[in-house]
């Protein structure tokens, strides 16, 4: 037998000597005699001692809160206690709220709005009738001759041009001349002799008149 004794590894059953902490063989950790124990093995106990210690003062925190009661002198301040019969003091009541509505004028959405409608300063005014005058082929004609049974084409010309306005030819003596053949406007007319003498042609538009005296001729 050797000085220095051998030991056996528990992991492979191999023997090497008693000074080494571990098997040159598997590297399994010697305990005592021929015993190992894996790092892992330490590092699981390590972790599951912790687990139970937080545990337990997890515990004694929860007790000791559980346990503890507050002073009896401090009183928790819940606010101001309201009495009922005070709590619509502050609001007024039916007969003030009435009061209230009575006193405070109410406006008619009408009142916001303009009505003044807006004057037009250049109002138009429709022109008026200036002049009327008599022509027979575009010269102006007061007065003129025709013999009896002649036929003589007459226009008048207004002033201004396009004013509207009801037109009248009339013959101060239809035995003497008439007025046949006016057009739908107005503008035109044909003056017939029919017997001797001499008598007044008059046109009317709006409110001007203008005359020309007819002379009937054998």
């Amino acid at each position: 037998m050797g000085i220095i004794a051998e030991v056996k590894c528990a992991r492979c059953d191999r023997k090497y000597s008693g000074l080494r902490s571990r098997c040159p063989y598997c590297g399994a950790r010697r305990i005592g005699r021929g015993k190992y124990s894996e790092q892992s093995d330490d590092n699981k106990g390590k972790m599951l001692i912790g687990i139970l210690i937080m545990a337990v003062l997890v515990v004694a925190v929860v007790v000791l809160l559980l346990t503890t009661k507050p002073p009896e002198g401090d009183a928790v301040d819940t606010g101001p206690v309201i009495d009922a019969g005070e709590s619509n003091s502050g609001l007024p009541d039916d007969s003030d709220t009435s009061e209230l509505l009575n006193n405070t004028p109410v406006t008619s959405p009408s009142e916001d709005i303009n009505t003044e409608s807006p004057t037009d300063s250049h109002v138009s005014i429709a022109p008026s009738i200036t002049s009327v005058t008599i022509t027979y082929i575009g010269g102006k004609r007061t007065e003129f001759t025709c013999n009896v049974n002649e036929k003589v084409p007459l226009k008048i010309k207004i002033e201004p041009i396009g004013v509207e306005a009801e037109i009248i030819w009339e013959s101060s003596n239809s035995d003497v001349f008439d007025i046949i053949d006016m057009d739908e406007s107005g503008i035109n007319a044909t003056v017939i002799g029919l017997s001797p003498g001499n008598e007044k042609l008059t046109v009317k538009v709006g409110d001007v008149t203008e005359t020309c005296v007819v002379r009937v001729v054998r």
